[in-house]
């Protein structure tokens, strides 16, 4: 099966789905419709109801047709409540399926915006089209998470790769790309929460503290409870003596006390329950996806389960520790309001008590949490490149090892931004360093394309996700791009040292001591220069890295560079052509071995009604 035929039988899948979720939620929702009517209809009967019986009848039938119709409004609510329940996941869904069909057909119209990330390097990402708008990654960024796409983001920008990471990373994600209902769940678990990005920095921030800060803190909210206790119980059975036998008003005094007692340590408890509130809402995202994964079913996944070990079979459970926490931040919620806060600490030592469990439980779970949030994060950005491998069941996953028999070979290797029937796949492979391979072509005939695609599934490669190739090995490598460049106005760079500065850096690269070598990728070396000037010095860096520890291709317009070949064997000379059919110029964007026969600018420029004498 062809990859055209094989995305054209996911989306019959993908459409069949959501058809079937779209019919099964028009019913629901007119149920759901009749509930509101139902509910509506049950306030009015009841209302209508009581008074009637009141006037006509006595107030005790008013009152029992009050409870009836409470009775009934309340299960009617709660039956609607769970209607709803369901009718949102089913959405969900709907809305996850559709996402996917966007990504399978490439529809970035429909596809979410990129989110912001942020890059060290950001050369590679804007040579390769890996980040921003239309770019790898925005096709296959499906998190949940600000540091999720931020992974993601950094996986798909390595320029050096990490072999056992990939390695690791390929393995988890053979394993994801056959359990769809694990990664759909995983992210519908989160939605039906709360639609918003995950944030687990936020926990993180809360766990942020010296340790002789936290330890000094820790000891002081130890006695400041009991000392708090004791003025409240003391202030209520001098209230009580006051009230009821006679006493002298002192508990004005002890009251006195405990407030001058409490504004003494506000800011104390003011820094410990104000960390707690910020990490509220995301508590409840988090531990629903944390619940999810200690039930979800690892059946030969030995590798996903490793990763999610921190959730299984752990006592206590990891959920039922973050239930801890979340009812404590409750209890703290409960303070927001101004006259409920005063009351609740006149009676009771509330904000002492409850800054004592918040720093308590925040102690427990700093060993622990820093670990479930890093599960969490690398799970989600994993889930998004599984997702990648489902949508393209023909990419093959690379091997990158130190013993593969060619620096590097693939095969039927295609750009994953081309839609699959608009795809042309090449063979290429470059056999030892030292070689370079010249790539001569026609204006617009796939040179540029094609470097691309070399790097992009090496990017693919390095991130653990799955190739568009039938087969794809090579050596771990560097990778260097010198493809779009430009000019900088802001350093004052022209266009042509922007270029000479980045083929520089490949030079200094290229001759760094390092385990494993260079893959460069050149796209029309020194344009930004005369014909003559180019000409000479494309030359002299050529043979500066012909038998250099690196290999790569050089796209060039200039097909005098291909008689280098003719002199080094380790030059090999590549080509894409053109022909003009019925007046207009046709591409096949075939790879073939040689120099290219034809050039077609003037072709270009006749068929535009340019003068070309």
């Amino acid at each position: 099966m062809t990859p055209a035929e094989q995305q054209q039988q996911i989306q019959h899948a993908l459409d069949f789905s959501i058809a079937r979720l779209t019919a099964r939620m028009q019913p629901l929702e007119q149920t759901s419709h009749r509930f509101a009517i139902a509910r509506l209809a049950v306030v009015i009967i009841g209302v209508l109801g009581a008074l009637g019986a009141a006037i006509v009848l006595n107030p005790l039938v008013a009152w029992l047709l009050v409870g009836l119709a409470f009775c009934a409004y309340l299960a009617l609510a709660f039956y609607h409540r769970r209607l709803d329940n369901w009718i949102e996941t089913l959405s969900l869904r709907r809305a996850q399926q559709t996402d996917l069909r966007a990504r399978l057909l490439l529809d970035w119209d429909t596809l979410p915006p990129p989110r912001p990330i942020e890059l060290q390097d950001k050369a590679l990402a804007r040579d390769l089209d890996l980040t921003g708008y239309r770019s790898l990654h925005q096709l296959l960024d499906t998190t949940i998470s600000r540091r999720g796409t931020q992974h993601l983001a950094e996986w798909l920008t390595q320029t050096r790769p990490d072999t056992d990471a990939l390695h690791a990373r390929q393995n988890i994600v053979r394993e994801l790309k056959t359990r769809s209902r694990f990664r759909a769940r995983f992210r519908l678990t989160y939605q039906r929460v709360l639609q918003r990005e995950l944030e687990g920095d936020n926990l993180l921030e809360w766990l942020r503290a010296e340790t002789d800060t936290s330890a000094a803190r820790a000891k002081r909210l130890q006695w400041t409870l009991p000392v708090a206790t004791l003025l409240v119980a003391l202030n209520a059975a001098l209230f009580i003596a006051w009230q009821f036998f006679a006493f002298p008003p002192f508990f004005l005094a002890s009251l006195a006390a405990y407030i001058a007692f409490y504004y003494w340590n506000q800011k104390l408890l003011d820094s410990v329950l104000g960390a707690v509130v910020r990490v509220n809402a995301e508590l409840d995202k988090f531990r629903a996806l944390v619940q999810y994964l200690e039930r979800a079913s690892y059946h030969d996944a030995p590798h996903l389960a490793k990763l999610c070990a921190p959730f299984l079979n752990q006592t206590p459970l990891p959920s039922s520790e973050l239930r801890r926490v979340n009812w404590i931040t409750a209890g703290v919620g409960l303070r927001n309001n101004p006259f409920l806060a005063i009351l609740l600490n006149v009676i009771l030592p509330w904000d002492f008590l409850f800054a004592f469990l918040a720093d308590r439980e925040r102690a427990r779970v700093a060993q622990s949490l820093p670990e479930w949030v890093r599960v969490v994060h690398e799970l989600d950005a994993l889930i998004a490149l599984a997702n990648f491998a489902a949508l393209n069941p023909g990419a093959v996953f690379p091997e990158i090892r130190a013993d593969c028999a060619s620096l590097f070979r693939a095969r039927q290797m295609g750009h994953p931004l081309l839609a699959a029937n608009a795809r042309v796949c090449n063979d290429f492979e470059i056999a030892e360093t030292g070689q370079v391979e010249i790539l001569t072509g026609s204006n617009m005939a796939g040179k540029s394309t094609f470097l691309k695609t070399i790097g992009i599934n090496f990017c693919l490669a390095y991130a653990g996700a799955p190739v568009i190739a039938s087969e794809f090995c090579a050596q771990p490598l560097r990778l260097h791009t010198c493809i779009r460049i430009t000019d900088s106005i802001a350093d004052g760079f022209s266009y042509f040292y922007a270029e000479v500065k980045c083929l520089s850096a490949l030079l200094r690269e290229i001759e760094t001591a390092d385990e494993f070598g260079l893959l460069y990728l050149i796209d029309e070396i020194f344009r930004g220069t005369n014909n003559r000037e180019r000409l000479i010095g494309s030359r002299a860096y050529i043979q500066s890295l012909l038998g250099a520890r690196g290999a790569g291709l050089i796209a060039t317009h200039d097909l005098e560079l291909a008689h280098i070949a003719d002199t080094n064997p380790r030059a090999r000379n590549f080509h894409f052509r053109d022909e003009v059919r019925d007046g207009r110029l046709v591409f096949d964007y075939v790879l073939r071995a040689g120099p290219c026969p034809t050039t077609n600018a003037l072709k270009i420029m006749q068929l535009e009604g340019l003068p070309i004498t």
